[in-house]
C-alpha cells in the first residue's frame, strides 16, 4: 500500500512544472476555499499531506506539527527531503520551483510517487504565497539547506548552511527530511489563530489511515493555567502523540468506543490492490456491526476525507447490500413474512465502516471538492468488497446470522413506520390538504429565495411573524423541545407532532421518500434563545436533521440564526442603537461610547423579549443579520458529538462535560 513506483528515487528531474503562481494572493479563495478559519487550516493540511505522501511512498516514519509561540506552524518530517539540485528547465533549485510555481511537484510524476493526496505541489506553493514569512529547511545528501520567503518572494537562493547533522531541529536525528515553518499573512486571512482541536482531529484521522506513522502535535503557545492538565505547567508545551499500529482497525475501535456500544463480532479488515487505468489502485476496509441504530461510514481517498462520499463509498454500500441479501437468501435466514429482502438502510443500521482507497489520479467533485468521482473505483471497490465479505460470511456463519437478524429487526421497524406514515397520510387527506396550521408561510413559491424559520414558543413565534418579510420568510413555531431522535425508534419519531410539522413544511418527504429537490425552502433557519435551553433545542433539531434529513445539511440549506445578547444605547446618541453578540463585543462598544452619561444596556434573555422591529433589525434582515451555515466538513466529529451529547452513554457525556466545563459560559 502506497509503495513507490519505479526505482523510488526522488530528485529534481521528478519535478514537473505546469503553470505559474501569479494569481494566488489576488484570489486566495480559488485555491484554499476561503480566507476564514477553514482556509487558514487548509495551509496546514497541504504541508502535512506532503509529508504523509512521503510516508505512503515508504520514505517517512514520523511527522511533527508545532504551533509556535509566535503564531507560526512548523511541519517537520524524516522523509527524503524536497530535492535541492538544479531543475534543468527552470534553471534554479527544485526546492525554489516547488515553493514558487503552482502545479510544481513530484506528485505529478508517477516515477516518484505511486499515489498522493489533495493538491500537492499546488498546495505548498500556495502556502508560501499566502504566508507573510516562510522558511524551508531540507536535510538531504548530507547537507542542510535553507531558503526564506516573504509573501512568496524568495529572499535569496537556496543555500547550504551546514551539514545535515548540524540541523537545529530534526526528528530523531534523522539524516534526511523537510522542515517547513510558515506564518500566515494577516493581510489575507480574517483570523490567524490556529485551533488545536481542529488540527488534533485531522492528525488523529491521518494516523489511523497511515498505520504505524508517528505524528506528534506540539503547542508552544501561551495558555491560561486553568486550561492545563493537572500534571503540566504553563512553561511546558502541550504534546500529543498520534500512533495507530492497527490502522483502520484502531479507527473502528475508536468510533465504537465513543458510542459505548458492543460489537456483534470482531472487526472485519481487508485490503486489496490491482492495476487500474491510472496506475496501481488499492482499497482498505475495516468494518463492524454494533448494537446501535445509526451507521457511521467514513470514506477517504488518498487520505483525504471524502465526507461527501463518492464512487468508492457507492461501491461499498452496493456490495454490502447485495452480498448479505444473497447470503441470507441462500441460508434461508429471513423469518418474517413481511420482509422479502433487506434494504441498504436496514443493513447499514449499526454499521461502523472505514473505506480508504488510493488511486493514481483522484478526481474530486461536489460542493467542497470532497466527493470522489473516479468511475473505475466503484466497480473495483464493489467487486472486492463483495468477494471478501462473502468469504467472511462463509467463515463466520454465527456472526453473519446476528447481522442478518439485526437488519431484519430494522426492516420490521421500517415496515411498521411506513404503515404509520401511510395511515397519517390517509388521515391528512381526509381532514385537510393544507400545510401545518401553525405555519405562517411566505408568499414566494421559489425555493431559492424562500426561508423557513423554526422558532421555539408562541411569544417568539408571534414576534417573528410580525417582523418577517412576508414575501420570502416563513415561520414555523414549535412547542417545547422535540423528541431526542438519538434514543428513539422510527415509529416513535414519526409520531412526534413537531417532527411531523417540520417534515410537512419542508416538503421533502422522509426516509425512503426523501427528495431534497422537493425542498420548499433553501434556507432552513434554526432560531432559538441565546441561553442553555435554546442551545438544547438547537442540538435536538440538529440531531434530527443530521440523522434523518442529512441531505439538507449537505446541500447547504441549514443555518443557525445568531440573535444578539445585548442592546446598548447612550443618552447623548439616542438615535444610535448598538447590538452585541458576546461579552467582548459589548465591552468593545462600551469603550467607544462617551463616559459622561450612564450607558443603557438591555440583556435579551429570550427572543420573546424582542419586539418585531428589534428582531427584524438584528436577526432576520438579510442586509444586517448573521447566519451560521451548518456544514458536513467533519462528519466523523459530528457523528461522535451527537452520540456523546444525545445518546445513552451517561459516563461519556459526564466526561465530556467535565473536560469542557471551563469553556462554558454560564447563563446566570
Amino acid at each position: 500500500m502506497g509503495t513507490p513506483t519505479g526505482d523510488g528515487n526522488y530528485s529534481a528531474k521528478n519535478i514537473t512544472v505546469l503553470e505559474g503562481l501569479e494569481a494566488v494572493r489576488k484570489r486566495p479563495g480559488m485555491y484554499i476555499g476561503s480566507t476564514g478559519a477553514r482556509g487558514l487550516h487548509h495551509l496546514v493540511w497541504e504541508v502535512v499531506d506532503n509529508s504523509v505522501d512521503e510516508a505512503l511512498a515508504g520514505r517517512c516514519s514520523a511527522i511533527e506539527v508545532t504551533l509556535t509561540a509566535d503564531g507560526g506552524v512548523r511541519i517537520a518530517d524524516d522523509g527524503s527531503g524536497i530535492p535541492v539540485d538544479l531543475h534543468e528547465k527552470e534553471g534554479r533549485s527544485a526546492l525554489e520551483v516547488v515553493l514558487t510555481v503552482l502545479h510544481a511537484g513530484g506528485k505529478f510524476d508517477s516515477q516518484a510517487y505511486a499515489v498522493s493526496g489533495g493538491l500537492h505541489g499546488v498546495g505548498i506553493s500556495v502556502v508560501n504565497a499566502l504566508s507573510r514569512l516562510l522558511v524551508a529547511e531540507v536535510r538531504r545528501d548530507g547537507g542542510l539547506y535553507r531558503q526564506s520567503y516573504v509573501r512568496g518572494v524568495p529572499q535569496g537562493p537556496v543555500e547550504r548552511v551546514g551539514d545535515a547533522s548540524e540541523a537545529e531541529y530534526t526528528i530523531a536525528d534523522s539524516a534526511t527530511g523537510t522542515n517547513i515553518t510558515f506564518w500566515p499573512d494577516p493581510d489575507i486571512f480574517e483570523e490567524i489563530a490556529f485551533s488545536i482541536d481542529t488540527i488534533s482531529r485531522r492528525l488523529r484521522d491521518t494516523a489511523f489511515l497511515t498505520a504505524g506513522l508517528h505524528i506528534t502535535l506540539i503547542d508552544e503557545r501561551e495558555v491560561d493555567p486553568a486550561e492545563l492538565p493537572d500534571d503540566a505547567t504553563p512553561d511546558e508545551p502541550r504534546v500529543t502523540v498520534f500512533h495507530a499500529p492497527g490502522g483502520l482497525r484502531d479507527f473502528v475501535d475508536h468510533i465504537r468506543n465513543t458510542k459505548a456500544k458492543d460489537g456483534l463480532h470482531p472487526v472485519i479488515h481487508f485490503e486489496s490492490e490491482e492495476q487500474g487505468p491510472n496506475g496501481l489502485q488499492s482499497v482498505e476496509l475495516a468494518c463492524q456491526w454494533i448494537n446501535d441504530y445509526n451507521d457511521s461510514i467514513l470514506s477517504f481517498a488518498n487520505t483525504i476525507n471524502t465526507h461527501e462520499g463518492g464512487t468508492h463509498e457507492e461501491g461499498f454500500r452496493t456490495a454490502i447490500t447485495s452480498v448479505i441479501n444473497r447470503w441470507a437468501k441462500d441460508k434461508n435466514l429471513l423469518r418474517s413474512k413481511e420482509v422479502e429482502s433487506l434494504t441498504g438502510d436496514d443493513l447499514r443500521s449499526g454499521l461502523v465502516a472505514i473505506v480508504s482507497v488510493k488511486v493514481g489520479d483522484p478526481q474530486f467533485e461536489g460542493q467542497t471538492k470532497t466527493k470522489l468521482g473516479n468511475t473505475e473505483v466503484k466497480s473495483f471497490v464493489q467487486t472486492t468488497t463483495y468477494a471478501r465479505i462473502a468469504e467472511w460470511l462463509e467463515e463466520h456463519p454465527s456472526e453473519g446470522k446476528l447481522i442478518v437478524q439485526k437488519a431484519e429487526g430494522e426492516a420490521q421497524a421500517r415496515i411498521a413506520a411506513r404503515k404509520a406514515r401511510d395511515l397519517t397520510r390517509r388521515k391528512s387527506l381526509l381532514e385537510s390538504t393544507s400545510l401545518p396550521g401553525k405555519l405562517a408561510d411566505c408568499q414566494s413559491r421559489d425555493p431559492a429565495e424562500s426561508e423557513l424559520y423554526i422558532v421555539e414558543g408562541d411569544s417568539a413565534g408571534g414576534s417573528a411573524k410580525m417582523a418577517r418579510d412576508r414575501r420570502t420568510q416563513a415561520i414555523l413555531p414549535i412547542r417545547g423541545k422535540i423528541i431526542n431522535v438519538e434514543k428513539a425508534r422510527l415509529p416513535k419519531i414519526l409520531n412526534n407532532t413537531e417532527v411531523q410539522a417540520l417534515i410537512t413544511a419542508m416538503g421533502t418527504g422522509f426516509a425512503d421518500d426523501f427528495d431534497v429537490a422537493k425542498a420548499r425552502y433553501h434556507k432552513l433557519v434554526l432560531m432559538a434563545d441565546a441561553d442553555v435551553d435554546g442551545a438544547h433545542i438547537r442540538t435536538l433539531l440538529l440531531t434530527f436533521l443530521f440523522r434523518h434529513m442529512k441531505p439538507l445539511i449537505e446541500a447547504g440549506y441549514v443555518y443557525l440564526a445568531q440573535p444578539p445578547l445585548y442592546q446598548i444605547t447612550h443618552p447623548t446618541r439616542k438615535k444610535d442603537v448598538f447590538y452585541a453578540f458576546s461579552d467582548p463585543e459589548r465591552d468593545a462598544i462600551f469603550a467607544q461610547l462617551p463616559k459622561d452619561k450612564k450607558i443603557d444596556v438591555q440583556r435579551f434573555k429570550g427572543l420573546g423579549e424582542m419586539d418585531a422591529n428589534q428582531l427584524w433589525e438584528t436577526t432576520m434582515d438579510p442586509e444586517k443579520r448573521t447566519l451560521k451555515l451548518v456544514t458536513m466538513d467533519d462528519a466523523a466529529v459530528a457523528d461522535e458529538m451527537f452520540t456523546i451529547l444525545m445518546g445513552d452513554d451517561v459516563e461519556a457525556r459526564r466526561n465530556f462535560i467535565q473536560s469542557n466545563a471551563k469553556y462554558a459560559t454560564l447563563d446566570v
